[in-house]
């Protein structure tokens, strides 16, 4: 670790998304990249930061504020880690762009298209660092099925993704103030975990992001999208389907996304899509001549299980990657530029206006 290039990082907020970021930032890794030092930390209150630090980073030092300005302003912090609630996204990452400060913004990046380009032209005008904080997409897991099929094109071309994210939260127990039930702060299903499903549709998408056509649907309890449901049809003819809802649980280790190819389809198992374990490619040897043997002759394909093990909670890879960014002096991620950010902002936003969500201040 001593020899390995630093980070500094500000971390905002000490909710739980911040919590398990900063338990990864932490590990001790033989394959890490970049030493990362937690420099400060923005918190409401100082107690609670505090116990923060006990509990998650107890061999660091950092400074603890009871402000995010005082991040932002910290000359010894090199990057900001952003963790609050979708609504505050926009308003936390201007704040310390204007700062001079590069930053991870957790996803979904904003409330919709135009906030993150204004995130985006304001990091411009600054000459400073900002990429959204999509972890799955720096996942080797991700990075590996992409180039299985675009690169080697194990199952030909792909003409439809299925993908479903189900995560059960009882809304109507909840407090008003709660972040899954308060309107202002991006309550719903889609920029939850929505935006997952979403993401493993473009894993068929070679970065030309072309806006697809979109059908969808949504359903609301007490003012708050509880489901949502998307096809996106492509130019190709290529389909995407995408759905998540609140309102049930999905099975551990379960097939969340199957992705259907000319010579094959590939099937994504985990807990849940946002930490997939494993994919398998099931790529046909022969033709499949009638539509019976296409559909039940198993022996017509040969299948390769790919496994992937546990790190930390997932985060390595992205801190890595963002750190190396920064430390190189790029102004935006390869993995996740800001052009990708924006469409999946303004699919996002087609989905919502079809489905009849909108957010305070829209």
């Amino acid at each position: 670790m001593a020899n390995l290039p630093t980070i500094r990082w500000g971390i905002i907020t000490t909710g739980l998304i911040s919590s398990w970021f900063v338990d990864d930032l932490v590990l001790d890794r033989p394959d890490a990249k970049v030493k990362h030092i937690i420099q400060s930390i923005g918190t409401s209150n100082l107690e609670k930061g505090r116990k923060f630090v006990e509990q998650h980073c107890p061999n660091q030092n950092p400074q603890i504020y009871d402000s995010y300005d005082q991040v932002y302003n910290d000359a010894e912090v090199d990057i900001v880690y952003i963790g609050t609630p979708h609504a505050y996204h926009c308003r936390d990452s201007m704040q310390a762009i204007a700062a001079g400060k590069n930053v991870l913004c957790e996803k979904a990046f904003a409330m919709n298209a135009k906030q993150a380009r204004e995130v985006f032209e304001a990091a411009k005008k600054k000459n400073v660092y900002v990429a959204e904080a999509m972890w799955l997409r720096h996942r080797p897991l991700y990075r590996k099925l992409q180039e299985l099929l675009h690169q080697d094109k194990v199952i030909g071309d792909v003409t439809r993704v299925f993908a479903d994210f189900a995560s059960e939260i009882d809304i109507s127990s909840l407090p008003p103030t709660s972040r899954y039930r308060d309107l202002a702060l991006g309550a719903g299903s889609l920029l939850d975990i929505g935006v997952y499903p979403l993401t493993w549709l473009a894993v068929a998408d070679e970065k030309d992001m072309e806006m697809p056509r979109i059908v969808a649907s949504q359903s609301h309890e007490e003012g708050i999208e509880v489901t949502t449901s998307a096809i996106l049809q492509y130019s190709s003819g290529r389909m995407g389907i995408a759905s998540s809802t609140t309102k049930t649980k999905g099975s551990p280790g379960r097939i969340f996304a199957v992705i259907h190819g000319t010579k094959g389809h590939i099937e994504v198992s985990g807990d849940t899509p946002s930490i997939p374990e494993s994919f398998t490619v099931w790529a046909r040897q022969t033709d499949p001549g009638s539509p019976e043997k296409a559909l039940f002759d198993k022996e017509q394909y040969e299948s390769k299980t790919y496994e992937f093990p546990k790190v930390g909670r997932g985060f390595v890879w992205e801190a890595d990657n963002t750190a190396l960014d920064v430390l190189e002096g790029r102004k935006e991620s390869s993995i996740v530029p800001w052009a990708m950010t924006v469409h999946m902002m303004e699919i996002m936003d087609e989905i919502r206006r079809q489905g009849g969500t909108v957010y305070p201040g829209e």
